[in-house]
């Protein structure tokens, strides 16, 4: 090998310049090399790669959204910067979710003038959870009985239309509304975060909740099922006030930890902005079938829809006589609940007969269907007729009445004497709802009868009024007498 040989004097000094060359040459690598020598952000400040990040799209936050849904709750102070906001609410506590209208000028002018239809979601933010969602809310609901997982606060909301809220869908709510006017819907969330946590031993941990906000407007057969915007936010559920307390909590956290700690973390909000996301996969214009009880006529809402019987397409009305017997085979009784407007609950009961239906309490009624349908349900089962508001018995006055009377009054034995009454049923308690139901019992007209009276003190008639038969007492009798009018055909009666 040459470098075995023995160079001469002049060849070894020769050598020793360029060894130490050499290791000159590898240490400059070496800090060329270093951390402080150069960064990620000056490679890919050359002009190749920004050619390349100037193609692709621009962000989605500089994008301006035709609606806005804000949340007035504080988002917490302990979520790091980059994270999704997070809000704490308290069970059952009403919250206010403003929809803002944030359409340019010219920007969907389809819906100008109109109504849009939103439905608002309580769902799962965990992905494991929501692969079990219907398990985890059936097992709620049979914890629950009777409650509801999101409800609408309807006499704080403003200028939301026709809510719904189906009794078979706990977490979900729906309503009508028009951009063009302030709206503010109120909503109160009835579950807690550690309802659904896997062990609950005290102290764990709740899981994650979202809101969701689904918005559409009308195609062109008046259906609302053509999707405009969805938004939602990431919330926790506390016991009454424990939402104050863990946000004071947090507070007090971030407070003591140093400034530069503090600066990984995104500041407290006073209110909570819904961001935006993929609609809601399980809605109903998937099926391109309408929502229930929407069309294009709009109706103010009635506090009795609130909670009550799941929508329906206009059915042919039951048979009267409709009773459920206990000897009908589960197909039968099937087909009851079909006629009687209660498919909804027919998967529920699918393989009960009619002794199983018939055996169920009031209350076991309740907590399976909720308090509206399951008093509904009950109603039907035990075959109950409505209860009129008022009945009264009326007799007509003869002339062996006349006699039993003046007999009564002499002091006079008086024989047992039998006598016919007829029950008349009142629902309005109105003046003209008794001359009807009269002109019925005599079978008469009721433009015949001319005025009725009620005989007073010493005799006296009181021109009976709708006030007056307001006061009447439940299953009141009278004795019918009447009298011909003085100027026509018609006659006066007079209830003694």
């Amino acid at each position: 090998m040459a470098w075995a040989l023995k160079l001469p004097l002049a060849d070894e000094v020769i050598e020793s310049g360029l060894v130490q060359d050499f290791d000159a040459s590898l240490s400059g690598i070496g800090q060329e090399l270093g951390a402080g020598a150069y960064s990620m952000s000056d490679v890919l400040a050359l002009p190749i790669f920004k050619q390349e990040e100037s193609s692709l799209p621009p962000e989605n936050e500089n994008k301006i959204l035709p609606f806005q849904y804000v949340l007035c709750a504080a988002t917490s102070p302990a979520v790091k910067l980059h994270d999704e906001t997070l809000t704490y609410l308290n069970q059952g506590q009403s919250y206010e979710i403003r929809m803002l209208d944030n359409r340019k000028i010219g920007e969907l002018p389809e819906i100008n003038g109109k109504l849009v239809k939103s439905i608002f979601r309580v769902v799962f933010h965990d992905r494991r959870l929501q692969y079990t969602e219907h398990q985890q809310l059936e097992g709620w609901r049979w914890n629950r009985p009777g409650d509801r997982i999101l409800d609408i606060d309807i006499p704080m909301s403003v200028g939301i239309i026709d809510p719904r809220a189906n009794p078979t869908q706990l977490n979900t709510v729906e309503f009508l509304w028009d951009p063009s006017k302030r709206t503010s819907v109120f909503i109160q969330v009835h579950c807690i975060s550690t309802e659904f946590t896997m062990r609950k031993h005290g102290g764990e941990k709740g899981v994650p909740f979202r809101v969701q906000i689904d918005t559409f407007k009308e195609n062109e057969n008046g259906e609302y099922t053509e999707h405009l915007h969805s938004a939602s936010c990431q919330i926790k559920v506390f016991k009454p006030k424990g939402a104050d307390r863990k946000q004071k909590t947090d507070r007090e956290k971030m407070e003591k930890r140093t400034p530069h700690e503090k600066e990984k973390y995104q500041p407290s909000y006073e209110t909570t902005i819904l961001t935006e996301c993929s609609p809601w996969p399980e809605i109903t214009y998937v099926n391109n079938s309408p929502s229930p009880g929407f069309n294009s006529s709009h109706s103010s809402f009635s506090i009795g829809e609130g909670n009550g019987s799941p929508n329906h397409q206009p059915e042919p009305p039951a048979p009267i006589a409709d009773n459920l017997l206990p000897t009908s085979t589960p197909q039968e009784a099937q087909q009851w609940l079909h006629r009687n407007r209660f498919s909804t609950f027919s998967r529920l009961f699918r393989n009960f007969s009619g002794a199983d239906l018939l055996k169920l309490t009031r209350e076991d009624v309740i907590q399976i269907c909720g308090p509206a349908d399951g008093i509904r349900l009950f109603n039907a089962l035990k075959g109950r007729m409505v209860r009129p508001r008022l009945t009264i018995y009326v007799c007509q006055e003869s002339q062996q009445l006349r006699d039993l009377q003046q007999k009564h009054e002499d002091g006079d034995t008086v024989t047992s004497t039998f006598f016919v009454y007829h029950a008349i049923y009142l629902e309005e308690l109105t003046a003209a709802e008794l001359t009807e139901k009269l002109a019925q019992l005599f079978s008469i007209s009721s433009q015949q009868i001319s005025q009725i009276y009620k005989q007073g003190p010493t005799g006296i008639h009181v021109l009976i009024s709708d006030e007056m038969i307001q006061n009447f007492q439940d299953e009141s009798c009278f004795v019918l007498d009447t009298m011909k009018a003085e100027t026509n055909d018609s006659y006066h009666i007079i209830l003694k």
